[in-house]
């Protein structure tokens, strides 16, 4: 047998353990081929922008400065909302008392009715 078909073989060999091994994990190995496949996409992804970067670098620039004036609206949109938000905490109403100038506060008369105020008249003076 040449070299060639001996690491075939082994190779299959390898690829049969593997399958068996997922076979026992179960359920988690569809989660871990799903993140192998994210990685590979993402390593890749990550080839393409390096290659544009370096052929459009103001293209780049640009994008990046676009990204963080976005960021920075957002940033001051939610610190404005925050701003005008409702405070969140306890709170108890307090009823309004009327208060006499002497800061005490007057006493209600439900039964008797109070007598109408004397007004003050004016006596014209005899120097005018």
């Amino acid at each position: 047998m040449s070299k060639l078909t001996t690491i075939t073989d082994r190779a299959m060999d390898l690829v049969s353990q593997a399958g068996t091994s997922l076979k026992h994990v179960g359920p988690s190995a569809s989660k871990l081929l799903q993140t192998g496949a994210a990685l590979g996409a993402v390593k890749t992804g990550g080839r393409v922008a390096v290659k544009f970067v370096r052929r459009n670098p103001i293209v780049a620039v640009a994008a990046a400065l676009g990204v963080g004036v976005l960021a920075y609206a957002a940033h001051r949109k939610r610190k404005r909302d925050e701003a005008n938000a409702p405070i969140e905490g306890r709170s108890k109403r307090i009823e309004a008392k009327r208060v006499n100038g002497t800061g005490k506060a007057r006493k209600t008369t439900t039964s008797t009715t109070r007598a109408p105020r004397a007004r003050k008249t004016t006596t014209p003076s005899a120097e005018a």
